[in-house]
């Protein structure tokens, strides 16, 4: 062991692996800026260039870019409100709001540190722990994964704000639409309305985009104002340090659960976040800053989310088993360089595998130093006006969610799942809990069938599932508990810009919101909701007993919960938390100054039409020229060049990374020159 300790420092201090390490980083850093690529993206584009390259080198520029994505990814997170990635979705529910309260250096600098933290933790845990992993990670079965996901879902209740029934069926709405798609065990098609794209299910990309980025983008626009004041911005980047270091034993609790959950293959880096975050809330004694700008709330998702690639290297270098999408196309390029996964890379391959640990020690490091530096200059980007940002964001939304499948229909959804956002923010339906249950649908359903298929029900008394259960009755206990003590008036959704700023508007609005005009919109979407629920209770019933009890069972059970909540609305319990219409809580209705919630809607509807008939380029360069000079107001040289811009960058991008923009029924008819055709 000592030798492959010394082999391995001499292999990462050498100056081609450190050259190779900090390529990998750059690159890292570049992709995650961009929403919704990420490490498969990242990691797939890097592949064609690794053959012919030394091994140790090719392996430096893998790590270097698996280390940093998920610290380069909070940026847009941040300031944008838009998730980076999968990982870093539960981090815009109060780093955007720090960065409207003019806190984004804060925020950022808070976010790099706990990923710094969190990434040196996991690769501190995965050097110990490399030589005894293997018999843990065996006893964890299908039903003890299955336990896990059950423990996801009880994150639920904190994230419900003071509307626990709303929580849960927002949960269900969640679990219902991961369910769509080929069902794990008979392969049967559910709810796709025989359209092939569904039939693959919705892609994880485009739900987090449309049920976090879409709603944002347009309630800013709304207000019409920056997303913060330049005079605000301060010097925020040592407060984000200091904030590490007095909470330092959340940081350290969030990175074991990062560990713990990114070396269990199937769960990865899509929930980590979510369980951290929850753990935060539950775990604070003051909860009211949640979901409206704690810093607490950056921290403890950021720092498990970094340990976790250290624990998602466990299962992937141990046995060959990816515990998430990046670690799959990691396994990828490993085999590439002739490096075989295995119980090899803990006996003859020991140097190896130390010297990825420590590669991803330095990698973390060099890409949180670079993000610290950058962020204060990076945060300015808050006072730009936001008529002249959202069009770049929405450009930039559009071109990623287009990336999660190469379809057409991935923008048809991202426009259905914005809008669903949208309804849910706006009648306080949490979009987090939502998330939870998209993101956990599919292991849920797998993990379950394969545990009674294993064991027969007897899989509930074996010892792992009993102590996960244990734990999740705890959870499930302290989240009751926040449940029955929150008085807080944000409505339903815990998350990003649903408060209202004192206790007299809030008597106002809830005097307001006893109106029957306030009601009737409430019921309508209230009837959607049970109405979805009724008809995957019906499509389940088409289906054979194995390919629809789970959907049948959900839908049932979620049907009674909606049902209640529709009957309460009906009923005009106005006394209840269940009552809330951010129209009015916001103080939106009845103000000439804000555009309705409809207006950038059609603009959206719009620039979708556009790109089935034009394409997306030409269709995004009509949609800039409009919006800059409609609702910017820019002068005709202003948004000429910003358009030139906004085409040059897409094209290069395009062509830089070989992916694809959406064609248009105009590109099938005529053959025209690149980058149009």
């Amino acid at each position: 062991m000592i030798d492959a300790f010394l082999i391995a420092l001499q292999t990462i201090l050498t100056g081609t692996h450190l050259l190779y390490l900090s390529g990998g980083v750059l690159l890292g850093l570049a992709i995650g800026i961009f929403p919704g690529l990420g490490g498969i993206a990242g990691l797939s584009l890097l592949l064609p260039f690794l053959f012919g390259m030394e091994p140790v080198s090719a392996l430096a520029m893998l790590i270097g870019l698996v280390a940093v994505i998920p610290t380069s990814d909070t940026f847009t997170s941040v300031l944008m409100g838009i998730p980076g990635s999968s990982g870093s979705q539960a981090t815009v529910l109060d780093g955007f709001p720090m960065a409207k309260k003019g806190q984004a250096a804060r925020a950022l600098s808070a976010a790099f540190s706990a990923s710094l933290f969190g990434g040196l933790f996991g690769a501190l845990v995965l050097t110990l722990f490399v030589l005894i992993a293997r018999p843990v990670i065996l006893a964890f079965g299908s039903a003890e994964l299955f336990m896990l996901t059950l423990l996801g879902l009880s994150m639920v209740g904190v994230l419900a704000g003071n509307s626990l029934i709303k929580g849960l069926s927002a949960c269900g709405i969640g679990l219902l639409f991961g369910s769509i798609g080929g069902a794990p065990a008979t392969g049967e098609y559910r709810m796709s309305f025989d359209n092939s794209y569904l039939m693959d299910g919705i892609p994880l990309v485009v739900v987090g985009l449309g049920i976090f980025a879409i709603p944002e983008i347009i309630d800013l626009l709304r207000q019409n104002r920056p997303i913060a004041e330049a005079s605000k911005l301060g010097s925020g980047w040592v407060e984000g340090i200091t904030d590490l270091v007095r909470n330092k034993w959340l940081a350290i609790r969030c990175a074991i659960i990062g560990c713990i959950v990114g070396a269990l293959p199937g769960l990865g880096g899509s929930v980590v976040d979510w369980i951290a975050y929850g753990h935060a809330v539950q775990t604070s004694k003051d909860k009211s800053e949640f979901g409206k700008g704690d810093v607490r709330g950056v921290l403890a998702p950021e720092s498990s989310n970094n340990a976790k690639e250290g624990g998602g290297l466990i299962p992937t270098l141990l046995f060959g088993i990816p515990g998430s999408g990046s670690m799959a196309v990691f396994l990828g390029g490993m085999v590439l360089i002739g490096l075989e996964p295995g119980p090899a890379m803990v006996s003859t391959d020991l140097d190896i595998t130390y010297t990825i640990v420590w590669s991803l020690a330095m990698a973390n490091v060099i890409g949180a130093g670079a993000c610290l530096i950058l962020s204060k200059w990076v945060a300015k980007l808050t006072t730009i006006p936001y008529a002249l940002m959202a069009p770049f964001m929405i450009m930039v939304i559009c071109f990623a969610a287009f990336q999660a499948t190469r379809d057409l229909g991935d923008l048809m959804a991202l426009l259905g799942i914005g809008l669903l956002g949208i309804l849910m923010k706006r009648f306080g339906w949490p979009r987090p809990a939502f998330l939870i249950g998209f993101v956990l649908a599919g292991g849920m359903e797998t993990y379950l069938y394969q545990a009674v298929q294993f064991d027969g029900w007897g899989f509930l008394l074996k010892p792992g599932v009993i102590i996960i259960g244990i734990m999740t009755a705890v959870s499930i206990y302290f989240a009751a508990r926040h449940a029955s003590k929150s008085d807080d008036t944000s409505g339903a959704d815990g998350s990003v810009t649903d408060s209202v700023e004192s206790n007299e508007k809030d008597k106002l609005t809830q005097t307001q919101a006893k109106t029957q005009h306030s009601i009737r919109p409430q019921v309508i979407f209230a009837a959607a909701v049970c109405l979805t629920f009724a008809y995957g209770l019906y499509d389940s019933l088409q289906q054979s007993f194995l390919g629809g009890v789970f959907t049948a069972g959900l839908s049932g059970l979620m049907l009674i919960l909606s049902s209640i909540v529709l009957y309460k609305l009906v009923t005009n319990k106005f006394d209840g938390p269940v009552n809330f219409d951010n129209e009015i809580v916001a103080g939106y209705k009845g103000d000439q100054s804000v555009a309705s919630l409809m207006h950038y809607i059609y603009w959206l509807v719009g620039l979708i039409l556009g790109c089935f008939v034009l394409g997306y380029l030409i269709s995004i360069s009509l949609f800039f020229i409009a919006f800059l000079v409609l609702k910017a107001r820019t002068s005709f040289i202003k948004t000429a060049s910003l358009t030139m811009s906004a085409v040059l960058f897409l094209s290069v991008l395009s062509h830089v990374m070989v992916l694809d923009l959406p064609r248009g029924l105009l590109q099938d008819l005529v053959q025209l020159p690149w980058p149009i055709g």
